[in-house]
C-alpha cells in the first residue's frame, strides 16, 4: 500500500478500481473530474468544476508537517482562498497561536491560529503572494514559538497549470499561473453537484439460495465485468469466504464477499444480482468496506498511521447504485490523524 494517496488523473473503468490499492485508480463517471499530484503537491477538482490544490512540507523527514490548501470555484471573478494547517499529529499544544509568514524572507504579515479551528484562511494578500512564489520557487514559512515552517514548491507549478486547464482560465486575466489578455468572462461555468434520490430498499432479509443456487451464483459473478480481479471469491466455495445477501426491489438483491485483504485495509466486492436463477450480475465495487440501507461505502487507509484516506460512496436509486461521492483526505505527510483535508472528485446532493 502506497504512503501516498495517488489516483489517476482521468476517468478508469470499475474494473480497474478493483486493485487492492484503493488509491490506484478514479472512479468512471460522466462528469469532469480530475486528480492530479506532482511531487509535493496535488489537485482535486470536482463535477461542479471546484478545484482544490494541496501542497506539503517536503518529504525528506527533515521539516515539520504543514499544509496549504488553494480552493477556487468555476466561473468568472472567483477568488483562490488559501487555507493553512500546521501538522499536530505529534502534540497540538505546541502550536503557536500567531505566526509570522514570510516570502523570501520578507514579511507578509500574521496568521492567527485558533484552538478550536484546525485551519486558519490567509487573507487575500497573504493567498495572493503565495500563488506567486510556489509557482515560481519562492521560499515560503511560517514561523512563531521558536520554529519554522516551510511550505514545498515543487510541483506546484504543475498543479497550477492542469486546475487553470480544467476550469478554462489557461490565458485569462484571472489565471492562476498562465495568465493572458482573455477576459475572465471567458473561463468555464460552475455545475451543479450530482443530484441523488435515494429509494427505500425493503427491510428483512433475502431467503436462503441453497448450495445449488449458490454455486450458480458463484459462476456468474466470476464471469461479470471485473471480478477476476476479486481473488477470494475462490474461498467461497471451500468455506473460507461467504456471501452477504440484501434485497433491494421485488426482482434485485445486493450480493457481497470479502474480496482482497492487505495489512490494514480489506475491500468486498458488491453486485447488483437478480432474485432468482439464472442469475445475471452487475458490479458495483470491488472496494467497499460497508453496506447499509441502500448506501455502500469504501473507506481506506493510505498507511497504517492513519494520517491519510480514500473514501468512496454509491447510493441505490432504485435503478443502480450512483457514484454519490468520491473523495481522499490528502498526502500521507503527518499532518493529523485522519488526513489533512477533504478533497473530492465527486459531490452530489443527496435528496433525501
Amino acid at each position: 500500500m502506497p504512503a501516498i494517496l495517488v489516483a489517476a488523473a482521468g476517468l478508469l473503468s470499475c474494473a480497474a478500481m478493483a486493485s487492492a490499492d484503493p488509491f490506484s485508480a478514479a472512479p468512471e463517471i460522466d462528469m469532469p473530474q480530475v486528480r492530479f499530484n506532482h511531487l509535493d503537491w496535488e489537485l482535486a477538482c470536482d463535477n461542479t468544476r471546484t478545484c482544490r490544490a494541496a501542497g506539503y512540507q517536503a518529504d525528506d523527514g527533515d521539516n515539520p508537517p504543514v499544509s496549504v490548501l488553494l480552493q477556487r470555484k468555476a466561473g468568472p471573478g472567483e477568488p483562490i482562498v488559501a487555507e493553512l494547517r500546521l501538522g499536530d499529529a505529534d502534540d497540538t499544544a505546541l502550536q503557536p497561536p500567531l505566526l509570522a509568514m514570510r516570502i523570501d524572507g520578507r514579511s507578509l504579515g500574521t496568521v492567527v491560529m485558533e484552538r478550536t479551528e484546525p485551519s486558519s484562511t490567509l487573507s487575500r494578500t497573504q493567498a495572493a503572494a503565495l500563488v506567486k512564489a510556489v509557482a515560481g520557487s519562492g521560499r515560503v514559512t511560517w514561523q512563531g514559538a521558536g520554529q519554522t515552517w516551510t511550505l514545498s514548491s515543487r510541483g506546484a507549478a504543475a498543479v497550477l497549470l492542469k486546475m487553470d486547464e480544467f476550469q478554462g482560465r489557461l490565458g485569462t486575466r484571472g489565471a492562476a499561473i498562465r495568465k493572458g489578455t482573455r477576459p475572465d468572462d471567458e473561463v468555464l461555468p460552475p455545475l451543479p453537484a450530482l443530484a441523488v434520490k435515494p429509494a427505500r430498499v425493503p427491510h428483512g432479509e433475502v431467503r436462503p439460495l441453497g448450495r445449488d443456487a449458490e454455486r450458480r451464483l458463484l459462476a456468474t459473478l466470476r464471469k461479470s465485468a471485473g471480478s477476476q480481479e476479486c481473488a477470494d471469491l475462490a474461498q467461497i466455495a471451500s468455506g473460507e469466504n461467504a456471501f452477504f445477501f440484501a434485497p433491494l426491489a421485488r426482482d434485485k438483491m445486493l450480493v457481497g464477499a470479502r474480496c482482497w485483504r492487505g495489512a490494514y485495509n480489506e475491500g468486498y466486492g458488491y453486485w447488483v444480482v437478480s432474485s432468482s436463477a439464472p442469475f445475471t450480475a452487475a458490479l458495483v465495487t470491488l472496494l467497499g468496506s460497508d453496506y447499509e440501507n441502500g448506501v455502500i461505502q469504501a473507506i481506506h487507509r493510505g498507511r497504517g498511521i492513519g494520517d491519510c484516506y480514500a473514501s468512496d460512496t454509491w447510493v441505490w436509486d432504485g435503478k443502480r447504485f450512483v457514484h454519490a461521492e468520491s473523495l481522499t483526505t490528502g498526502m500521507c505527510r503527518g499532518i493529523t490523524a485522519g488526513g489533512a483535508w477533504v478533497l473530492p472528485t465527486i459531490v452530489s446532493d443527496v435528496k433525501r
